[in-house]
């Protein structure tokens, strides 16, 4: 049943995308655009998301002791910058200024076969696995500790 209502979720998702036209690079890339051709629609789309989800992730997380589907809310605690985490947004914002894709657009856009998807998302999977390959050179190694 979770990997039904995830799968659902997924596809509401990417509805909302080809019906926003973020799934288009060309409304990212004029959104990135400030000094040319800007179209701030990105903006509206993303505040429209954020009206939506706050309220109703606010009101289930006060209403239920735990999600439908897991044993636990897992909301994160970290409030620090590290590293690793202001590397990967440096890497997310220059793959998403370059290609005009987000990971969600790009899977959304691959069906349609655009040259555009094809080249981001072979390059977005390398990188996730390279960032799961990845030592973590931020910690200190144990002497003794299995690398």
């Amino acid at each position: 049943m979770k990997q039904i209502f995830a799968l659902l979720s997924g596809l509401v998702f990417g509805l909302g995308l080809i019906v926003s036209g973020m799934a288009d690079p060309a409304k990212v890339l004029n959104f990135l655009d400030v000094f040319g051709t800007w179209d701030p629609s990105l903006a509206f789309v993303m505040g429209g998301a954020i009206a939506v989800t706050a309220p109703g992730f606010a009101l289930l997380t006060r209403s239920r002791s735990r999600p439908f589907f897991d044993s636990r809310f897992r909301i994160p605690t970290r409030t620090d910058l590290d590293p690793r985490l202001l590397t990967g947004a440096v890497l997310f914002g220059i793959g998403w200024g370059l290609g005009g894709f987000c990971p969600g657009p790009a899977l959304t856009a691959l069906p349609i076969a655009t040259t555009g998807a094809l080249i981001f998302v072979p390059f977005m999977l390398g990188g996730m696995w390279l960032a799961r390959h990845t030592p973590d050179l931020s910690l200190p190694i144990r002497k003794g500790a299995p690398q």
